[in-house]
């Protein structure tokens, strides 16, 4: 095996172990997250905040 493909082996094999570790860490994250809780007496309607402004007694106002 020449010096190049042993350094592409190497640097396959680096890249297929970071794979695994970030795959396990984002399982375990998504395990640790808790659905989000139900909003009582919320607006209807998509999150007004998405759209880069706010509407209170039908003044709009932007951040």
């Amino acid at each position: 095996m020449s010096g190049e493909d042993a350094k592409t082996k190497r640097i396959a094999d680096a890249a297929e172990r970071a794979k695994a570790e970030a795959d396990a860490r984002r399982n375990a994250r998504d395990k640790a997250a808790k659905p989000a809780e139900p909003e009582i007496n919320g607006r209807d309607g998509p999150e007004p905040v998405r759209y880069g402004d706010w509407e209170v007694g039908g003044i709009a106002t932007d951040f």
